[in-house]
């Protein structure tokens, strides 16, 4: 089967601010907003409806790619929708039906049954709002104690059943994704049914920690492991908790590291403003993912990525185990790539660790002559212990009598000069000016490593939150992938 991408023109609607506007369905009006993108409504889209549970009429949507014919076993998606969205507004927000048309899977869009609003499990400041009715309708029924009386876990269920009887369904491929309170209900299926996916993933949906863990910080999971993905994005805040909403992302991230055993360090991989960290667990693999500067929302790419690095290469074996095929793009980290944060003597070089003889400082460029004492900060660079760069490109390191001066050797046969004070460096005889001048800390002359990677090496570099990432291609750190840096690795 050829694997071809089209993307189809639509007419965009930017005067139209309504929320999932009606006027969407059936037409091919497009909707954009800062990477969040609606495609063409897909014309193999249909919607059905049938009471599956508890006596209650329930609607899905089903896309069967034109390849299917039902003579081979296919994967199957469940993706669920944000609140006060549907099925097919899911449909038209991701690109989960292209890249089914791609790679010949079933996608299924249920709809949440009350108000579009999934009935998840949250924290008591949250439950409190969430059920309590207002007008703008976004109001949920309380969780059930037990999960097994939670009708929309039922119905997806159920869904899922049906799928399985009307399509040659591999079962041993079924995953969930969803966007927002879609990937709350799909990381609490996952905590409750979990074994039944092969893996789980979602964007934009942080779950409330006091649900994921208990009083003692252990972790509530019935399902146990399962390959999981996060989508998230850095410009995100949770209602009522905007000042901990970095806490939370890591507090999720953290609640699948436990339960798939993810140990070792992430291998970390940045192109453009995708920011990953791949994890390797004993149990089962993790993957986040951070966007630069987007908002709240799945981008146009989301599914495809989630289906090319994950969901692509995992099934489940016959007793229920993990099976890891080669997904469509490997899971691998930069190969060139050096992460350092200020205060940190450890540096993430090329996938491993590696410390340095003293920490990375921060150093200003200041501007003062003129302003009567005062000055003008005109830079902020990161210097590293030059025995540091000796290390990181196998140089030669000849320091002066007392180290107030030194040189490199670099592999190529370059040599580079520096000076206690300095901003200047000397490469085979000819001056450069640095970004800052080299300044003499811990008995050691220190450098500023962006310059030297910039100037020497031609490199990529990225500073967010007080980390640098230097690697050999266009690469945007962001705020969360920052964040994991300084405080998981580098800490």
């Amino acid at each position: 089967m050829e694997k071809k991408w089209t993307l189809l023109p639509g007419t965009p609607n930017d005067e139209n601010r309504e929320y999932l506007p009606e006027a969407i369905r059936g037409s091919d009006m497009v909707v954009n907003e800062n990477g969040n993108n609606s495609q063409v409504y897909p014309e193999r889209l249909r919607e059905h409806t049938d009471v599956l549970v508890d006596g209650l009429q329930a609607t899905w949507y089903e896309y069967v790619p034109a390849s299917y014919d039902g003579t081979g076993k296919v994967p199957l998606v469940v993706s669920l929708h944000g609140g006060l969205m549907t099925g097919w507004g899911q449909a038209i927000y991701s690109s989960w039906t292209q890249v089914a048309d791609r790679e010949g899977f079933i996608v299924l869009f249920p709809n949440a049954y009350e108000r579009k609003i999934w009935v998840i499990e949250c924290e008591k400041k949250s439950l409190d709002m969430l059920t309590k009715p207002n007008p703008a309708n976004f109001y949920m029924s309380p969780p059930p104690k037990d999960p097994k009386d939670n009708h929309d876990l039922n119905v997806v269920l159920a869904m899922i059943e049906r799928m399985k009887q009307k399509y040659s369904i591999d079962e041993a491929r079924i995953f969930m994704q969803g966007m927002s309170m879609g990937e709350i209900m799909a990381t609490q299926f996952a905590r409750y049914y979990g074994h039944m996916l092969a893996g789980q993933a979602g964007s934009a949906g942080v779950t409330w920690p006091e649900v994921l863990f208990d009083e003692r910080g252990e972790v509530i999971n019935r399902a146990g492991p399962v390959p999981v993905w996060q989508s998230r994005v850095e410009h995100e805040s949770i209602p009522m908790h905007d000042e901990e909403t970095e806490e939370f992302v890591a507090q999720n991230r953290e609640y699948w590291k436990r339960i798939n055993q993810c140990r070792d360090l992430p291998e970390i991989k940045i192109v453009g403003e995708d920011n990953f960290a791949f994890y390797r667990g004993e149990c089962a693999d993790f993957v986040f993912r951070d966007i630069k500067n987007r908002d709240h929302g799945q981008t146009l790419d989301d599914a495809e990525l989630v289906w090319d690095y994950l969901f692509s290469g995992v099934r489940r074996g016959k007793n229920g185990e993990i099976v890891y095929l080669e997904p469509a793009i490997s899971r691998r980290g930069d190969t060139y790539a050096i992460a350092l944060a200020a205060g940190s003597s450890k540096a993430y070089v090329h996938n491993r660790l590696v410390t340095m003889n003293g920490p990375a400082i921060t150093h200003q460029k200041l501007k003062y002559h003129g302003l009567n004492g005062g000055s003008i900060v005109r830079g902020e660079y990161l210097l590293v212990p030059i025995t540091f760069l000796a290390e990181v490109f196998d140089a030669t390191y000849i320091p002066s009598e007392g180290g107030f001066s030194a040189e490199l050797i670099l592999a190529d046969g370059r040599a580079l000069q520096f000076a206690r004070g300095s901003i200047g460096c000397v490469a085979d005889q000819h001056v450069h000016s640095m970004f800052c001048e080299a300044v003499f800390q811990n008995e050691e002359l220190h450098v500023p490593i962006e310059w030297v990677c910039k100037r020497m090496f031609n490199n990529h570099t990225s500073t967010c939150h007080d980390v640098l990432y230097i690697t050999d291609h266009d690469a945007e750190l962001s705020l969360n992938m920052a964040l994991l840096i300084r405080d998981e690795i580098l800490k």
